[in-house]
């Protein structure tokens, strides 16, 4: 499927020296930072519309993704282009099995449209695998872990230079103070992302949770 996209300039881009500097690195351009996020209002939401809190967080984690150049950002060989918006790709269950299967949907900017979507094209599934027409790099990657509440959580690594696919996972809510919080992990590529844009991505996400509508 065709997603705009630029290629960057990189004589010309503030990013060039930090993006050359991190790049000699062979072993450890990868790093993941797990987060504790207040989803009280986002529980209450999703009962009150009766959708999925997963499909939900999945699309509420695309809107602010996309919302940060840096998370579109994608290498190719020696190029850096810049997506237009992210596609969620995610790991559900499989019907009545302790199978995962890994579903891809098309991003709205509606969160209900998006978890109604995602609920009927998962349970209508026959591949285990669904990506479909998507190159691999125009998604963004999700799973969940709701039978634990984790402080800290490793993501797989693939020996891959290039990978600059971002990677989100999220453990169990647990009630602390009245309040639900949650583990979120995200895993970045250092040529692309720093420790300032992974701060505004928590902070958009946060505020795009607590923004919906009671």
């Amino acid at each position: 499927m065709l997603i705009n996209e630029r290629k960057i300039d990189q004589t010309n881009w503030p990013r060039k020296e930090l993006f050359t500097f991190f790049s000699a690195d062979q072993e450890s351009q990868l790093y993941e930072i797990t987060n504790q996020i207040d989803v009280t209002n986002l529980y209450q939401f999703v009962k009150r519309e009766d959708i999925s809190f997963y499909y939900a967080l999945i699309q509420l984690s695309t809107t602010a993704l996309n919302r940060i150049e840096n998370f579109r950002y994608r290498i190719r060989g020696a190029d850096v282009y810049c997506l237009a918006q992210l596609t969620p790709s995610f790991t559900t269950l499989q019907p009545g099995s302790e199978l995962f299967q890994i579903t891809t949907v098309d991003y709205v900017t509606d969160v209900i449209q998006f978890a109604q979507q995602a609920k009927l094209i998962s349970n209508h599934q026959t591949t285990m695998m669904a990506f479909g027409d998507y190159q691999p790099d125009q998604l963004v990657q999700f799973s969940c872990l709701p039978w634990l509440h984790y402080s800290s959580f490793n993501m797989e690594r693939i020996p891959d230079l290039a990978d600059s696919v971002p990677k989100i996972t999220w453990g169990k809510y647990e009630s602390v103070a009245q309040r639900l919080r949650l583990p979120y992990t995200i895993q970045v590529n250092h040529r692309l992302v720093d420790g300032y844009h992974l701060g505004l991505f928590f902070t958009e996400l946060q505020t795009l949770i607590d923004q919906l509508p009671n």
